[in-house]
């Protein structure tokens, strides 16, 4: 095996690993068992398990943002861009499970903050861009569309985490079913709402 091949076998039996365990719940003798190598070759590669957990975080992190990033880049209609993350999100957690188990664990060393929650960082900040020709257009101000795209992207990853696990219905009939509250949502908002009861 080549240094990269070895590199890429370790960082899959990480991906196993850590998805059902989690960072604290794996050690460097499974993973090392797993790999049929020795310790010192996870340490040669990665320089600790924390180092290996780190690299695993950053490629699943990037692959979701890629597929995100891919999903808003075209010049569509906002539902069109929003039919889009919401896919990206569900193909991703259909495909590599193992990968957005991991991304909503345990925060890598890097990212204290949580890969997960650094990644919603950056969508949100696309989609109230995308949102703000929208919200001009209606009269909105620019802090209402910032908090709108956090209650989108907040609302289609809650929805991704339920549906990691339930796998029901299928992913085109839940994005159809995030698109519909999300757009009929938006197509019927106020400019000044209000709550009808009080506390």
């Amino acid at each position: 095996m080549t240094g990269l091949q070895r590199r890429n076998q370790l960082i899959d039996v990480g991906r196993g690993l850590f998805a059902v365990r989690g960072l604290d719940g794996t050690t460097i003798e499974e993973i090392a068992a797993c790999a049929g190598v020795s310790k010192p070759v996870i340490y040669e590669h990665f320089g600790s398990k924390e180092g290996l957990y780190t690299q695993v975080v950053d490629f699943e992190f990037h692959i979701l943002l890629d597929a995100i990033n891919t999903a808003l880049a075209d010049e569509a209609k906002p539902r069109v861009l929003v039919e889009r993350a919401a896919l990206a999100l569900l193909t991703y957690i259909e495909d590599r499970t193992e990968g957005f188990r991991i991304l909503m664990r345990d925060a890598p060393p890097s990212q204290p903050e949580g890969a997960f929650s650094t990644l919603l960082s950056h969508v949100t900040a696309r989609v109230e861009h995308i949102l703000s020709d929208e919200f001009s257009r209606r009269g909105f101000s620019g802090q209402d569309g910032a908090m709108y795209a956090q209650m989108l992207v907040g609302m289609v990853a809650m929805t991704g985490q339920w549906w990691q696990d339930s796998r029901q219905p299928d992913k085109n009939t839940v994005a159809a079913h995030l698109v519909n509250l999300a757009w009929n949502g938006l197509t019927g908002l106020k400019k000044d709402p209000e709550l009808q009861s009080e506390l």
